[in-house]
């Protein structure tokens, strides 16, 4: 335990990834099985359990610390596992030597659930400081150490030098904690195999285009598809099994029964769109959001929200795999295959055709008025390789919009945004010819939060702004006098019955802070009705 709980410590404390990266390699290979393993399940999310510790932690603690001190600390802190372990009581005869990683991981594992809180009080009066993070860490099922599972898996290829693509191909054929996948790695075993599983893929994704692209560009080369809101999957199927993966490579096909029986009897993998699709037109993104990680869902879900593959690429026919093939002629591979076979809820995403980059401006141009995502440039030559390449496919997301809002309400951020008030809800004016809702003339009602596109310096003239201005409290909230107007960038507004307002904004964003500009002049709710 004490060797994870200082991998924790010194990745929390590392902003280089290169760092974070040597860290981490270091780790995997000077570590014993099966701790290592567990550490890679802890930061890939592959625990076999996650437990509430934010309604169980409270309770245990509250025998010796005072409930509204924990709270305050709390809210402080920003990190219910950080508080813990500073306010938790010193144990005078605590152990010698601290539990491993593997026997706190099986103790918890096969625990009775009324029989975890004790567990859990045990646990931590055996630790120290360092080690209580660690476990309550590892047991939330969310270390948010700033390593992602692509992180870990790199490392883990830099670690043994084996190639991240490699690992990728059979991390859904290994189960925790990974020994005969560090077996491997180790050169004392057999590569895994997935034993005619359908497992993820690696995908390819691509690069934002920038000015700079174009320059290197050639039209001929390239092929255009639209970009589609919706979440990028991918369907693996081999004989009477089926999955359904997210582009992180998470298994989602339990939310998507019916996308499951689509491709029953099927031997392929595909790369496409997940969407909700309501007689032939799509749906908005919250539609999706609806069947989204879910593990079960009703029937009433299954017809209000149908889903829909528009499918992109074909990476396996068979047992042929196509991944090397320049995308044209998986384009043609795909095409065909579907013709002579269609699955049920399927369609191929339309290339869309130009002469020249001018024409290309002009569709780009559209898409927001066709409820587009955007566009996709592909080269026709590129092979189908896993990660983000330089040099092959690069989105082209139509220009956000932007709306002049009123800050209402701030709450602190978490992690080392804890200390300031970093998360902002901001609104537009209505009055009452503008809804059918009873509220009095020239009220702000809010439209979205945002907490990203300002930079620190900002961050810290917002912080003394909110601190100054502050008119009320409820919680760890604080309503600020409504005279600060945030530009706010946003890729669409939607119907949504959770603001007072009725409508949302998707990925709001801030884009300037209008210091100047008097809060009277920010923009009203009719004007965010006429994007919707």
């Amino acid at each position: 335990m004490q060797r994870f709980a200082s991998l924790l410590d010194n990745l929390a404390f590392t902003q280089s990834r290169n760092r974070k990266l040597a860290l981490l390699a270091d780790y995997f290979v000077s570590t014993l099985d099966p701790d290592r393993g567990w550490t890679l399940a802890a930061l890939t999310d592959g625990l076999p359990f996650s437990l509430p510790l934010r309604r169980i932690l409270p309770e245990l603690l509250s025998s010796t610390v005072d409930p509204e001190l924990y709270r305050l600390s709390r809210d402080y802190v920003g990190d219910t596992a950080e508080t813990v372990s500073l306010l938790w009581p010193e144990q005078a005869n605590k152990a010698a030597e601290q539990p491993t990683l593997s026997a706190v991981v099986a103790g918890f594992e096969t625990a009775a659930k009324d029989h975890i809180p004790q567990l859990l009080s045990n646990t931590l009066d055996r630790l120290d400081i360092s080690g209580r993070f660690a476990l309550l860490k590892l047991l939330g099922g969310a270390p948010r150490v700033g390593v992602s599972a692509r992180l870990a898996k790199t490392a883990l290829a830099q670690a043994f030098n084996q190639d991240i693509g490699q690992i990728e191909e059979v991390w859904h054929s290994v189960d925790p904690p990974y020994l005969d996948l560090f077996a491997w790695l180790n050169g004392t075993g057999a590569r895994p195999d997935p034993g005619g599983r359908p497992v993820f893929r690696p995908m390819m994704l691509a690069h934002p285009i920038e000015d700079s692209d174009w320059l290197q560009l050639d039209p001929s080369d390239l092929a255009a598809e639209w970009k589609w809101d919706g979440i990028r999957v991918q369907i693996a199927a081999i004989a009477g099994d089926m999955r359904l993966f997210s582009r992180t490579g998470d298994d989602i096909s339990r939310a998507f029964p019916e996308i499951a029986s689509a491709f029953i009897g099927r031997h392929c993998v595909l790369d496409g769109e997940l969407l909700i699709v309501r007689d032939g037109q799509i749906a908005p993104f919250n539609d999706l959001q609806q069947r989204l990680n879910r593990k079960t869902v009703s029937s009433r879900q299954l017809r209000d929200f149908p889903a829909h593959i528009r499918l992109y690429d074909l990476l396996f026919e068979g047992g042929e795999d196509l991944r090397e093939f320049p995308f044209q002629e998986r384009r043609k591979r795909l095409e065909a295959w579907h013709a002579k076979t269609p699955p049920p809820l399927t369609d191929i995403s339309e290339q869309v055709t130009f002469a020249d980059f001018d024409a290309l401006s002009q569709i780009w141009s559209g898409t927001r008025a066709g409820g587009i995502e955007g566009l996709m440039l592909k080269r026709k030559s590129s092979p189908y390789i896993a990660g983000r390449p330089k040099g092959h496919w690069w989105k082209w997301k139509r220009a956000p919009l932007t709306l002049d809002c009123v800050l209402m309400y701030a709450q602190r951020g978490s992690g080392k945004r804890s200390s300031y008030y970093s998360d902002y809800t901001f609104g537009v004016w209505i009055d009452n010819s503008s809804t059918a809702v009873e509220i009095s003339e020239a009220q702000l009602v809010p439209v979205g939060k945002a907490y990203s596109g300002f930079t620190d310096e900002e961050l810290l003239k917002l912080d003394r702004f909110v601190r100054n201005n502050t008119t009320d409290r409820f919680g760890p909230v604080r309503a600020v006098e409504p005279k600060l107007v945030l530009e706010v960038a946003f890729d669409a507004v939607q119907l949504s019955s959770r603001h007072k307002s009725g409508v949302a904004m998707r990925f709001p964003r801030i884009a300037r802070i209008r210091w100047d500009k008097p809060a009277n002049e920010a923009d009203t709710l009719a004007t965010v009705r006429t994007l919707l």
